[in-house]
């Protein structure tokens, strides 16, 4: 019986979602039919419950701020300024300006929270200017594509959000709890350009002038609205001044004070991303309302509890339910974004990740750099989709380019497992 009820289930939503219907009014459909069809319990009542609970989480309101934070960035010159203060940098560094996309893409997570728009932003300052000194495109796009994974990892993160609101765990020890874990993976790519920068040395072009240390100081002055903006979303959360909720307030005042001092605050750039922040939020909301009916829906017909016994019956030891899991996700993520990966499996598999004794902190970081992954696999890679509205690229060929920072990811899993201690200690420490 439940292997049928299953089949019904995931059979509707492949349905539903093939026939083009939103995701989240695709997830309340399937848990409709689920309640409707297999349980006793009254839908409407519970149905409207669920949602409006779901909707109205005081929690979830760090989550439309922090998008509005990033869409007020995405309307200064913000990524302009961060290439004129890093580039005088990497001069001497091999790979040279290739580390732009990296260290771009790195400051730029830690204000925008969102993986396409530190894709698309970064790549709007660094890509005409790689092509235009003769950089190769396959490390341009490459690098380009791995690095701007970090606007899910590198707080703040929407997806972390997410997973927070629904494993009922603190999102300002998630956000903290992410930082090594990004830097890391930040030093992995790095690591990467360089070794191949000094196994092609002619692919990168030489550069004409070499700034003294004055001018290269003169130029970083360009980082420090964005460094500033940083310190006061991380900064108040890391010292218990402020909750995630309360940081993205900030965060949203010191958006818009940049965007002041840089003359790009207008009324229509204000309604610009104001709208655009709403029509983000609402998508996000509706997925995440959808997400909390079925698993209502899936808590009465006992489907959570049923794999969470399969799974346990297996017989699996830790490091194989984490390698199981995490090669689930980077399937799932070929077909899925990766909000609703967390939401349609979470309600499922917490159980099972607890009985296993993982940390619940530790699994949102090793999910989040999961998710990381599928951003750059195909069919389904937004990153890709990014990269190729901006190109013209095809998305196998970019997806090829890509694989080389998919395998630094791969063993930045491996690195979390085998020390804990990366994505533990800052959350341990934390004020509060």
């Amino acid at each position: 019986m439940d292997l049928i009820v299953t089949l019904v289930l995931i059979g509707a939503l492949l349905v539903t979602l093939a026939a083009g219907v939103w995701i989240g009014l695709a997830l309340v459909g399937v848990a409709w039919i689920g309640m409707e069809l297999f349980t006793p319990r009254a839908v409407g009542d519970a149905m409207a419950i669920t949602i409006w609970g779901a909707s109205s989480s005081w929690t979830l309101t760090a989550l439309p701020l922090f998008v509005w934070m990033g869409e007020i960035l995405f309307r200064t010159r913000l990524s302009e300024d961060m290439f004129r203060g890093l580039a005088p940098w990497l001069q001497r560094l091999p790979g040279r300006l290739l580390h732009t996309n990296i260290l771009g893409s790195t400051l730029f997570a830690a204000v925008s929270g969102s993986s396409a728009a530190t894709c698309a932003t970064v790549g709007k300052m660094t890509l005409p200017e790689l092509q235009r000194r003769g950089y190769p495109d396959a490390m341009s796009l490459g690098t380009l594509a791995g690095a701007s994974t970090l606007g899910l990892l590198i707080p703040p993160s929407i997806i972390m959000i997410v997973y927070g609101v629904t494993a009922n765990v603190s999102i300002a020890r998630l956000f903290v709890a992410g930082i090594l874990p990004g830097l890391l993976l930040a030093a992995l790519f790095m690591g990467y350009v360089m070794v191949w920068s000094l196994l092609h040395p002619r692919a990168i072009p030489q550069e004409g002038e070499t700034l003294s240390l004055g001018e290269r100081l003169r130029a970083s002055r360009h980082l420090l609205p964005v460094l500033l903006l940083i310190a006061g979303v991380l900064g108040t959360i890391y010292t218990g001044i402020a909750t995630a909720t309360e940081a993205a307030a900030v965060g949203v005042v010191g958006a818009l004070l940049i965007a002041a001092a840089q003359g790009a605050l207008s009324w229509q750039t204000f309604r610009d991303s104001l709208l655009g922040a709403t029509r983000m939020y609402c998508m996000i909301a509706l997925i995440l309302a959808g997400a909390a009916f079925l698993t209502l829906a899936m808590g009465y017909l006992g489907l959570p509890r049923h794999v969470a016994t399969w799974i346990g019956s297996l017989g699996l030891a830790q490091w194989e339910l984490v390698l199981a899991l995490a090669l689930f996700f980077i399937v799932l993520g070929c077909f899925l974004d990766g909000i609703s990966i967390v939401v349609l499996t979470m309600g499922v598999l917490l159980p099972t990740v607890e009985a296993a004794g993982i940390d619940l902190i530790w699994f949102g970081i090793f999910l989040v750099v999961v998710v990381e992954m599928a951003q750059i696999t195909p069919p389904v890679g937004f990153n890709l989709f990014v990269l190729q509205g901006m190109t013209g690229r095809q998305v196998t060929e970019l997806a090829r380019y890509a694989a080389p920072m998919f395998g630094l990811m791969v063993l930045a899993v491996v690195l979390l497992y085998a020390f804990p201690e990366l994505v533990t200690w800052l959350p341990q420490r934390m004020a509060g």
